[in-house]
């Protein structure tokens, strides 16, 4: 997200400005960080209870409205407690994410036939089509125009498409930017009639792969943890869990 600011401007992902912020310690270092890019939930950096508390309490005399609240699992658990307690606004729990980090990448068992390639300019009709269908099936809400995402990702070849011997896509796997030595594979796409047949696993191994070529030091994704076979698909080509997350839904306090 704070990529696409930098490279799109403060209204990157809607009208009202993004909010961003840090915590000071008392030594004087810098011990979290704060995103909200509206009409998207508001994002931090693990908190301690505290510390949680006391941005509850920034926000609240900011009078800024939090529509959501995604963090470290322990820290959005504390963060919405401290909202319920202080505003009266019941949350809802929204998804539960796991982050996972490379390890050792191994290519899946058996590999499905076809290949890997970067997706091109001629590609964009179907990205775009792709990814309205990775938005559908993640339930995401506000998300960002279907042809301004492939745009993007095209410029610098974000999208690898694995494809049938017979030169048909049948899946993709995206790659961000690197920022900070870091990478994330997002999305990983397969429709619905080509699922369970190998596809995604190999894609997402040779977009990782062509990363670490890349000199990508550290590579990153989410998953849905209600997916479980997306879960174990990771796990078997060499992502190594890190820390679950949590995504909260909260009504206006205003």
């Amino acid at each position: 997200m704070t990529e696409q600011l930098r490279r799109r401007g403060p209204r990157a992902y809607g009208d009202a400005p993004p909010l961003l912020g840090h915590l000071v310690r008392e030594d004087g270092s810098v011990g979290a960080a704060l995103l909200h890019t509206p009409p998207f939930s508001l994002r931090t950096t693990p908190l301690t209870a505290g510390e949680t508390e006391a941005l509850v309490t920034a926000l609240l005399d900011l009078g800024h409205t939090v529509p959501g609240f995604a963090a470290e699992r322990d820290t959005a658990e504390a963060f919405v407690a401290a909202w319920e307690r202080r505003t009266g606004v019941p949350a809802r729990l929204g998804e539960r994410q796991r982050l996972y980090r490379l390890a050792e990448l191994t290519d899946p068992s058996p590999m499905p036939a076809g290949r890997a390639r970067v997706a091109g300019e001629t590609d964009r009709e179907l990205l775009v089509r792709w990814y309205g269908g990775f938005v559908e099936d993640a339930g995401l809400h506000g998300g960002r125009d279907g042809g301004d995402w492939a745009d993007f990702r095209l410029s610098y070849g974000g999208v690898t498409l694995w494809e049938t011997p017979d030169g048909t896509p049948v899946s993709m796997a995206g790659v961000t930017p690197t920022v900070g030595g870091q990478a994330r594979i997002a999305p990983v796409y397969t429709p619905p009639e080509l699922r369970g047949r190998g596809y995604a696993g190999a894609v997402t191994a040779q977009v990782s792969r062509a990363a670490l070529a890349a000199g990508v030091g550290e590579l990153l994704l989410f998953t849905d943890l209600a997916n479980p076979t997306s879960n174990a698909l990771y796990q078997r080509i060499g992502y190594r869990e890190v820390t679950d997350w949590a995504e909260y839904h909260l009504g206006d306090a205003a």
